[in-house]
């Protein structure tokens, strides 16, 4: 990662939320620019050596064993150290580490206040994003549009956030409503939101969520229900 006058002064907190990534974590941890302020693994619950693999490969790691992509977020943000940005992706190689220059750059600059890594807007290899999970998420994506005044294209997992900024929203979903949530809350607050495209790979290791089409519709269901229900609830 590069630094400019602005993200020299930045302490960049990474969370790579984690269930059962033995084979993959390390993978992810060695991906990650050496600038940032700290790697932290969250582990959620696994059953595998996904945290003994990540302390090795230099990474901290804290133990949330409630299961929930939420709560794995939350965690992590707790143990944070003091930082003034905070970075989110996934444990499963799906992401690019390499490209949290482009990921975290508009907040840097002062263009943002929090940034989506758009798997719509990058390039996206084969059989990294199965048909019903690509479909689930324009569903949902069109649902939050409709219902916030948001243009998004995409609620991946790869973000950035200002510490303020993520302290003003108030994030509580404790599952896979965390990231949209995040977003709408975003909208609500007036939050100077920008996506960048990023790229998506085939994961290492099985999906929970979206790689079977019964996991995606509990998780498609749950995040359109949590639209539904911010539409209906007064702003304030």
């Amino acid at each position: 990662m590069s630094a400019s006058p602005a993200s020299a002064a930045q302490r960049i907190s990474v969370i790579v939320p984690a269930v059962d990534e033995e084979e993959a974590i390390g993978l992810v941890i060695a991906e990650i620019p050496a600038a940032v302020h700290e790697v932290i693994v969250v582990d959620n619950g696994s059953r595998d050596r996904t945290a003994e693999v990540a302390r090795a490969a230099g990474a901290r790691v804290v133990s949330e064993p409630r299961r929930g992509y939420g709560r794995a977020c939350l965690a992590g943000i707790a143990a944070a150290d003091r930082p003034d940005t905070i970075v989110f992706l996934d444990g499963d190689h799906s992401d690019y580490p390499a490209q949290l220059p482009e990921v975290v750059a508009p907040i840097l600059e002062d263009r943002a206040d929090m940034v989506i890594g758009s798997r719509t807007l990058g390039r996206r290899a084969a059989g990294a994003h199965p048909w019903h999970a690509v479909l689930g998420t324009r569903l949902c994506v069109g649902f939050m549009n409709v219902t916030t005044g948001s243009r998004a294209t995409d609620l991946g997992p790869f973000r950035a956030i200002t510490a303020e900024a993520l302290h003003r929203l108030d994030l509580r979903d404790p599952t896979y409503g965390w990231t949209v949530e995040m977003q709408i809350k975003a909208a609500r607050a007036g939050l100077r939101v920008v996506e960048v495209p990023v790229d998506y790979r085939p994961r290492i290791g099985r999906s929970k969520v979206s790689g079977t089409f019964t996991g995606t519709v509990g998780a498609g269901t749950r995040i359109l229900a949590l639209i539904a229900r911010y539409a209906l609830t007064p702003r304030g």
